[in-house]
């Protein structure tokens, strides 16, 4: 890699020094959007191979029509500081609550890592801000957790159990989507998302695997969504120990588009950093 593209992507020699040839530099208005609340968050730009990196997640994204549908979003891979990684792609920032996670539990190519026991974080998105039967929720993570787990989700339990919740089996990932009937596939690390396409049909997607059911949506419930746990009716509960680098919440969309762009993303900082 390049001495300039070890640079900040802000630096005035981010683009290459005079005389010895340039580098693309990122260029859509939302990522360098993105960069810029980063960037005041970590006290410095990142650098320029993990900017570009995140161009190019961001304009793919765009470019597949899965964008628009990514309502809350963290990329927790790739910024320079913990601080910088819960700034939001998208959407509300999440809460670290009770500031749980430390410095130390970041990592910038594997992501953040929770103890399994007490961290977590409220992505601030509520249940109901997208459509009952119109809804994704996904994330990234290196590895699989322990069985019954909660990656990230919410429930209620009144008058019956509807979670909306990404949860783990050992060896499996559990996809609810306002319903009490889980769609599973295998899972032991990457990308993970659950979503219903509308009142009947959902679909969960783990092991670049999409699984298509019908389960009726029976409702939903008014809790934030929370990862690393799930949201047990106002409760955080059945915490996660894994190492997650990204997560999303929003509208359906194409899971398989999301899977592509974003391991692709972390295949990227991989090289990046």
């Amino acid at each position: 890699m390049s001495l300039a593209a070890k640079l900040p992507y802000n630096h005035p020699y981010s683009g290459g020094f005079p005389g010895l040839g340039s580098q693309p530099l990122p260029q859509d208005a939302d990522c360098l959007d993105y960069l810029g609340r980063m960037a005041v968050a970590d006290g410095a730009g990142v650098e320029v191979s993990v900017a570009n990196a995140v161009d190019a997640f961001v304009s793919g994204l765009k470019s597949d029509g899965v964008w628009d549908s990514i309502r809350a979003s963290c990329v927790l891979a790739g910024a320079r500081t913990l601080a910088g990684a819960l700034v939001p792609l998208v959407g509300t920032a999440p809460t670290n609550v009770a500031n749980g996670f430390v410095e130390g539990d970041y990592d910038r190519q594997n992501g953040l890592t929770g103890d399994g026991a007490t961290t977590y974080l409220d992505s601030g998105r509520a249940n109901d801000a997208d459509d009952q039967d119109d809804k994704h929720i996904a994330f990234y993570a290196a590895d699989d957790a322990a069985s019954g787990v909660g990656y990230m989700g919410s429930l209620t339990r009144s008058p019956t159990v509807v979670p909306t919740q990404l949860y783990s089996g050992a060896g499996v990932v559990r996809g609810y989507i306002n319903n009490g009937v889980d769609t599973t596939r295998p899972y032991s690390g990457g990308f993970a998302g659950a979503q219903r396409l509308d009142e009947l049909t959902v679909e969960t997607r783990a092991g670049g695997v999409t699984l298509q059911a019908s389960t009726t949506s029976s409702g939903g419930n008014s809790f934030n969504t929370f990862v690393f746990c799930r949201n047990d009716d106002g409760t955080p509960g059945a915490f996660a120990n894994s190492t997650v680098a990204f997560y999303s919440i929003g509208t359906s969309l194409d899971l398989a588009l999301l899977d592509t762009h974003v391991t692709n993303y972390i295949a990227a900082i991989g090289v990046a950093i």
